[in-house]
């Protein structure tokens, strides 16, 4: 029985043996791992407009507060609040009865010295000639004189007094220093208001052509912008405006400007004037570490597609790259060393280079590290270790080119709609007119009354 058993038993262990020889000979013949596969793509050198948005807020060329330089009752609102009204227009009336009283006063005052100017000058004039006969006395002549000096000063005097109170009488008609949207009303009718109180404030005004943006550039890129500049390798405008004098510059248009700058409105599309920069702060703010900026948009229609308060983004455009190095965002591995790309060489081999870049529209301008022409690898640096061997897959780099230019805003017919269905909603208060617009509303009513009309 023990020999029946012996021989399969025999066989089969030298099967197992003969496999496990086998298997130890193919890993041994295939020690040497396959090279990894990557993606890459070729460094690009082409000139690149340098697009970079910064946050931003709009504001009126001038917003003044709108007071009472005289006080009383307020009789009369006569604007429609939140409308655009011209220079000039009256936007409120004061009770004007004592400033006429007062006004009166002062030309009855002023009669009365003018009259006596003439009594003494009649006086003066007969004194002069009696004198001359040696008639009156040296006292009486130098008197009669000095009453009629005393009375051409009153006459300035009493003069001075009517000025004043046509003045006061002029301020009852509160009036729109400037061309502006006019905005609520502090004060209702019917108020009594002191000029020198905070009553004394009736509303706010709001010039909005031209519109100022206000932004902020970071100092590390106005740093890179300046110095870019200074290199040439980034350059403003076309060559001809590149070296512009300071009050050159002021006299351009936006549309001649070599750099100028567009507003993204909320809804993304883009105002329909450019902007020019007219401010640029001399110093840097400690606690942001940035510059201030400040830009001017041209609003000629009076359109609210920018409104003073509103936030928005804007775009400086006509800063150029000279050549720019570029490679996608994926290829740079951002380590405690700093941005790192992986170089494939000739042999392809990666080797980990350091680089100096700055990110912009998903890709990187590259200033120092890499070469046109070079291979790197575009995406999965996390896996790559220096002097791995990989087998590259070629992709098309395509750097970002500048977006089209957006749409003009599509809302300014509807803006204009609104505010035409506010201005024709709305009337102005005339819970209290003025005495005389009333007084000739009756005398207009009495006059219809009496033709038939």
């Amino acid at each position: 029985m023990k020999k029946t058993y012996f021989l399969p038993a025999a066989v089969m262990a030298l099967g197992l043996a003969t496999v496990f020889v086998s298997g130890c000979k193919k890993s041994t013949a295939g020690g040497a791992a396959a090279p990894t596969m990557v993606n890459a793509v070729e460094v690009v050198q082409q000139d690149l407009p340098w697009d970079i948005e910064y946050p931003a807020q709009v504001a009126g060329s001038l917003e003044i507060q709108i007071r009472a330089q005289v006080g009383g009752i307020l009789e009369a609102r006569l604007y429609n609040e939140g409308e655009y009204v011209e220079e000039g227009k009256q936007l409120f009336q004061i009770d004007d009865k004592q400033y006429k009283v007062a006004l009166e006063k002062a030309q009855g005052a002023l009669a009365q010295a003018q009259a006596e100017e003439r009594r003494t000058q009649r006086t003066y004039a007969r004194m002069k000639k009696l004198r001359a006969d040696n008639a009156v006395s040296q006292q009486d002549y130098d008197n009669a004189l000095s009453a009629y000096d005393t009375a051409k000063a009153n006459v300035q005097v009493a003069q001075a007094g009517v000025n004043d109170a046509q003045i006061n009488l002029g301020y009852t008609k509160v009036t729109a220093p400037i061309s502006g949207i006019a905005g609520k009303e502090t004060q209702s009718v019917g108020s009594l208001i002191s000029a020198a109180g905070e009553s004394g404030l009736l509303t706010t005004m709001v010039q909005i052509d031209p519109l100022y943006v206000n932004f902020s550039m970071p100092s590390r890129q106005f740093e890179k912008l300046a110095a870019g500049f200074m290199s040439g390798q980034i350059v403003l405008g076309s060559d001809d405006k590149q070296l512009l004098k300071p009050e050159e510059y002021r006299k351009l248009t936006a549309s001649q400007a070599p750099v100028y700058v567009e507003a993204v409105l909320p809804n993304g599309s883009l105002y329909s004037e450019r902007g020019k920069i007219v401010f640029f702060d001399s110093s840097e703010n400690t606690q942001t570490s940035s510059l201030a900026i400040k830009a001017e948009f041209a609003n000629p229609k009076k359109s609210r597609a920018l409104m003073p308060g509103q936030f928005v983004r804007v775009h400086l455009v006509g800063a150029i790259y000279k050549n720019a190095i570029l490679i996608p965002s994926s290829a740079v591995l951002n380590s405690a060393q700093g941005k790192i790309a992986y170089v494939i060489d000739a042999n392809n081999m990666v080797a980990a280079r350091p680089i100096q870049a700055e990110l912009q529209d998903d890709m990187y301008i590259v200033s120092d590290g890499l070469k046109a022409g070079e291979k790197v690898v575009s995406d999965g640096l996390i896996r790559l270790r220096p002097g791995m061997q990989v087998t590259a897959q070629m992709q098309k780099f395509m750097p970002v080119q500048p977006a089209p230019a957006a749409s003009q805003p599509t809302t300014e017919g509807d803006v204009a709609k609104l505010e035409a269905a506010i201005e024709s909603a709305e009337a102005p208060d005339e819970q209290a007119l003025p005495q005389d617009a009333a007084q000739a509303k009756e005398v207009q009513s009495a006059d219809n009354a009496q033709t038939g009309k």
